[in-house]
């Protein structure tokens, strides 16, 4: 995620477009921002039509709320804090463990410079790991994604799920102790 995040800098003018009564304002945060917002739910709901679900209350959210957003952090930490506050619900609601698809996670082989074996091997690897992320708990799943996969700092990653900064860190080691036990024995790490 990052330098893919959207170019902050007319933020603050498109809110104040929505916030005068021009809705071109909150379309152009939406056409913005969208794609990112639903890869962030993405990463937490493995199936598409779900995330597209979720992204569609996140922008509904966005629009009721954006009136009284005070800009004490920039619009995509507050965007990324809702899409994964919504994510978490949903995967409490549901209790459904998944995450993003092995194959936006890892890279894809190349069936060229590797052998059968090492093929089924690495394709084996990808099925535990994509298992291993399916078992953490929500919060632990966000912050893994955000550390790891997004490779957000700590003190955003706490500014985002309003934690602490020693909580995200603290839930971000044992999301690693926790698939690290899972893996053992399972593959060579």
């Amino acid at each position: 995620m990052k330098g893919n995040i959207a170019n902050k800098n007319n933020d603050p003018e498109l809110i104040q477009r929505f916030k005068n009564g021009d809705i071109t304002g909150f379309n152009e945060i939406v056409r913005k921002y969208q794609q990112q917002v639903y890869w962030v739910v993405r990463k937490m709901v493995q199936d598409h039509d779900e995330a597209d679900d979720i992204t569609q209350e996140v922008f509904i959210k966005v629009h009721s709320a954006l009136k009284d957003f005070r800009e004490e952090s920039n619009l995509f930490t507050w965007l990324y804090r809702i899409a994964t506050n919504y994510s978490i619900n949903h995967l409490k609601k549901t209790k459904v463990r998944n995450t993003v698809s092995v194959e936006l996670v890892v890279e894809p082989i190349e069936s060229n410079e590797k052998g059968a074996d090492e093929e089924i091997d690495e394709e084996r690897k990808r099925k535990y790991l994509m298992e291993a992320i399916e078992t953490l708990p929500a919060q632990q799943r966000a912050v893994f994604n955000m550390r790891y996969y997004d490779q957000l700092p700590y003190d955003e990653i706490a500014e985002i799920l309003g934690k602490s900064t020693g909580g995200i860190k603290a839930n971000y080691f044992h999301a690693v102790k926790n698939l690290g036990e899972y893996l053992k024995g399972k593959i060579e790490l």
